[in-house]
C-alpha cells in the first residue's frame, strides 16, 4: 500500500496523515474545513512534538472529484459528518476498497455499509489522542492502540499503519470493540468539555472520578441487557488508565465545544440514552451529560 485517503481534517486526520506521510506514502486528506484544506496544501501537515514541528507532505482536497479512485480509506471525521463521508467514499472507493473507521459512538459502520456495502466497511476503534493546534497543525495526545476487527481487505491498511509506529492489534468481537470505545468515551469526552480540562485532570477530581464512574456503570448496564461482553473486568480503570495516558490531551469534544463546533455527545452519551430507553434502563448521567454539552455548544453560539 503506497496510497491512503483520509476523511477529515480535524486533530486524528492530521496526525494519521503526518506520521503516514513520514513514511513516504502518498496521502490525501478530503474535508470540508476550507482553512483546515488550506492551510495543508500550504504547507504540508504540522506535527508538533517537544523536539520541534515538522511539516510532512499531504494533499488536501474538498471534492471527492479531486480524490480519483481509492482502494484504502481512513475515516476520521466526526459522527455527525459520516453521513456525508459515506456518500463520498461511494464516489470514489474502489470495487475491491476498504473503508476503515476509527470514529467515536454508534453506528458509523452501519451507516458506511449502507452506501459502500459490508464488504468494503470495516470497523475498528483508537484510544490515540490529538489536539489541533490550528488548520494543519497538531500535537499528539498519548499514545494509544488501535484495533480493528478481522477483515480480508484490511491487511495492507494495518501493515501501513504499523509501518507509521501505530499499534494495531486485531479484535474478533466487533460489538465488544465498539462497547468498549463507548465506556471510554463516556468517561472521558463529556467531562473534560465540561470541566475544560486535559484528560488527565479528571484523575485528580474525586467528584469527576465518581461521575465517570456512574456514566461508565451505565453503559455496562445497557451492554449487558443486549448481550455484549465488553472483556474488561474493571472498565472505570480502563478508563482511568486511558486519561491518564492521554494526560495532556484536549479531548475532541473539548476541542469542538472551545470552539463552538458541533460534537459528538448524541453518538455517544446520547445513543446510551436512547439504548437504555430501548431496554428500560435509566441513564440519568449519560442524559445530564448530554444536556449540558449541548447546552455549552448552543451558548457558545450566542456569544460569537
Amino acid at each position: 500500500m503506497d496510497k491512503i485517503l483520509i476523511m477529515g481534517t480535524g486533530a486524528l486526520a492530521n496526525l494519521f496523515g503526518a506520521r503516514l506521510s513520514k513514511t513516504g506514502m502518498d496521502v490525501t486528506l478530503l474535508g470540508t474545513w476550507e482553512e483546515g484544506v488550506k492551510a495543508i496544501r500550504e504547507h504540508g501537515i504540522r506535527l508538533a512534538s517537544p523536539k520541534g514541528e515538522v511539516a510532512y507532505p499531504a494533499r488536501a482536497v474538498r471534492s471527492p472529484a479531486e480524490v480519483g479512485q481509492a482502494r484504502y480509506a481512513l475515516v476520521l471525521v466526526k459522527s455527525w459528518q459520516t453521513q456525508r463521508a459515506a456518500r463520498q467514499l461511494s464516489e470514489i472507493l474502489e470495487p475491491e476498497g476498504v473503508a476503515l473507521t476509527l470514529q467515536n459512538g454508534l453506528g458509523n459502520r452501519e451507516l458506511l455499509a449502507d452506501h459502500l456495502g459490508e464488504k468494503r466497511a470495516a470497523q475498528g476503534v483508537t484510544t490515540t489522542g490529538a489536539t489541533l493546534l490550528g488548520p494543519g497543525h497538531v500535537r499528539p495526545g498519548g499514545e494509544g492502540i488501535i484495533s480493528v476487527e478481522d477483515h480480508p481487505q484490511l491487511p495492507p491498511l494495518i501493515t501501513g499503519l504499523k509501518n507509521a509506529g501505530f499499534k494495531v492489534e486485531n479484535a474478533p468481537d466487533v460489538n465488544s470493540l465498539i462497547w468498549g470505545k463507548l465506556l471510554i468515551n463516556v468517561a472521558i469526552n463529556p467531562l473534560t468539555a465540561i470541566l475544560g480540562v486535559p484528560n488527565g485532570k479528571l484523575l485528580e477530581s474525586q467528584s469527576a472520578l465518581a461521575l465517570m464512574g456512574q456514566a461508565v456503570w451505565e453503559v455496562e448496564k445497557i451492554a449487558e441487557s443486549q448481550g455484549i461482553e465488553i472483556g474488561f473486568d474493571d472498565p472505570l480503570a480502563l478508563a482511568k488508565d486511558v486519561a491518564r495516558r492521554t494526560a495532556s490531551n484536549h479531548s475532541s469534544m473539548l476541542q469542538d465545544v472551545s470552539r463552538g463546533a458541533p460534537t459528538e455527545i448524541e453518538a455517544i452519551c446520547g445513543a446510551v440514552v436512547r439504548a437504555g430507553q430501548e431496554k428500560d434502563i435509566s441513564t440519568p448521567i449519560n442524559q445530564a451529560l448530554t444536556y449540558l454539552v449541548k447546552s455549552l455548544v448552543e451558548l457558545k453560539k450566542e456569544h460569537v
